[in-house]
C-alpha cells in the first residue's frame, strides 16, 4: 500500500479549515467562510479529484451546525464515507480528566498533534475564539489545562458592555511606551499583554507541577499576533488541529491494518 492521502476537514466556528496530506507532509491548506458551504464542497471535491487511492476523507467539528449540512453535500458529490473524529474514529491522545467532563474535540486534536510531533511533555496554547492553555505529559497523557475568552471576545465584550469604548481587531500593540494613550491602544495593550501574561502564569504552574519545562506550541488565529517573538514560545504552528486530523486518521488505519479491515481508507 502507497503513503495514506489524507483530506483534513476541520469544521470551527467561522471557518473550515481544508488540509491536502500525502503521508505526513501537508500538501496545502485552504480556510473558507462557514457562510458559503457549497465553496467549501467545492475545494473539498477539488483535493479529492487530485488525489490516487488509497485516500480518505475525515472531518472534526466544533459547530454540528455547519458540519451536518456540509457532511451530507460531500456525500452526495462523491458518494465516500466520511469519517468523524470522536464518532468514528478517536483520538490518539490519553486522557486524564474528570469522568463527567466533555472536552472540546479542537483541544484533544492539538494535543495529539503537538505529542506527535515531540514525544514528549509539552504545553498547547490555542490563540482563537477562546484561549486555551492544555498540558500533555511525557506519557502523551492529555490533563486539560485553562480556558479564557480570546481577544476578539475581550474587544468585543469591551465594546458591548460600555457606551464609550470602540470596536477593534486585535493588532500588535504600540510598545514604544508601555501606557495607552489613546483609548483604543489601552485597550489594545490591556488584551495583548492580559494574554501574554495569563499565560506565562500558567505555563509557569505546569512547569511547577511537572517538575520541568515542557515545550510550548502556539496555535490558533491570533497565535501569531500575540506570540511572535514571545521567548516562552517555542514554535507557532497555525495548522495543528489540521495535524491532529490527519494524526488521527494514520493512528486508525494503523489499527485497522493490526486488528481487521474495518477502518479509515
Amino acid at each position: 500500500m502507497g503513503e495514506l492521502n489524507i483530506i483534513a476537514i476541520n469544521v470551527g466556528n467561522s471557518r473550515t479549515q481544508v488540509g491536502l496530506f500525502a503521508g505526513m507532509e501537508l500538501r496545502s491548506d485552504e480556510r473558507l467562510d462557514n457562510d458559503s458551504i457549497p465553496a467549501i464542497v467545492q475545494h473539498v471535491v477539488e483535493c479529492w479529484e487530485q488525489t490516487d487511492d488509497p485516500r480518505t476523507l475525515i472531518m472534526a467539528s466544533v459547530n454540528d451546525a455547519i458540519a451536518r449540512p456540509l457532511d451530507a453535500a460531500l456525500h452526495d458529490q462523491l458518494s465516500v464515507e466520511i469519517y468523524h473524529v470522536g464518532d468514528d474514529v478517536p483520538v490518539p491522545i490519553g486522557l486524564c480528566l474528570d469522568p463527567e467532563t466533555i472536552t472540546g474535540v479542537d483541544r484533544l486534536l492539538n494535543a495529539a498533534a503537538a505529542w506527535d510531533r515531540t514525544r514528549e511533555a509539552c504545553i498547547i496554547v490555542d490563540a482563537g475564539t477562546a484561549l486555551t492553555v492544555d498540558f500533555v505529559d511525557g506519557d502523551g497523557t492529555f490533563h486539560g489545562g485553562a480556558i479564557a475568552p480570546g481577544a476578539a471576545l475581550q474587544l468585543q465584550s469591551l465594546h458591548d458592555r460600555t457606551d464609550a469604548l470602540p470596536e477593534l481587531q486585535l493588532t500588535t500593540p504600540d510598545d514604544g511606551e508601555p501606557f495607552g494613550r489613546s483609548t483604543g491602544q489601552a485597550m489594545i495593550k490591556g488584551v495583548f499583554h492580559g494574554i501574554r501574561g495569563a499565560v506565562q502564569r500558567l505555563v509557569e504552574q505546569y512547569a511547577e507541577y511537572y517538575g520541568a519545562f515542557p515545550k510550548v506550541i502556539a496555535t490558533g488565529g491570533d497565535a501569531e499576533t500575540l506570540f511572535k517573538g514571545e521567548g516562552l514560545i517555542d514554535t507557532i504552528v497555525p495548522d495543528l488541529t489540521l495535524r491532529g486530523i490527519a494524526a488521527t486518521a494514520r493512528h486508525a488505519l494503523s489499527a485497522a491494518e493490526t486488528d481487521g479491515p474495518d477502518g479509515v481508507g
